[in-house]
């Protein structure tokens, strides 16, 4: 299975249902920049910035309460923040993960950087200049 989450095409970020985290595979890394250790002892506010800290937290709190989040499997596209600065444009997926019993274990991101189709269409949208 580390195979599997490793090698992922897209970042796999599993957190506790306390929002630590406990799983950031190669692609997560690669998107983010950040080290495995580094996500573990900084947290996932290291990529959300921070005028999206406090919709997450609600949102992460009310997914951990209802046992289900409200994006029910929908990727929604998002900002978030690599190591250096840079502003990365990801779409999110996201699961709470249980157990057998149904007891919440954790919430799962899948996350899938579309930084340069964003910029793309962002460029396709600006007026072009007169002749």
């Amino acid at each position: 299975m580390r195979a599997v989450v490793e090698q992922a095409p897209d970042a796999m970020i599993l957190t506790d249902p306390t929002g630590a985290v406990r799983i950031w595979n190669q692609r997560a890394v690669a998107i983010f920049g950040y080290s495995m250790r580094e996500a573990v002892d900084g947290g996932l506010d290291l990529i959300i910035p921070a005028e999206l800290r406090a919709a997450h937290g609600r949102g992460f709190g009310e997914a951990m309460a209802a046992g289900k989040c409200k994006t029910r499997g929908r990727a929604v596209l998002t900002r978030a923040m690599h190591k250096d600065g840079h502003k990365v444009y990801v779409e999110l997926s996201f699961a709470v993960i249980t157990e057998g019993s149904g007891r919440i274990i954790g919430a799962l991101a899948i996350a899938r950087d579309v930084t340069q189709r964003r910029l793309e269409d962002a460029a396709s949208l600006k007026p072009k200049a007169a002749s």
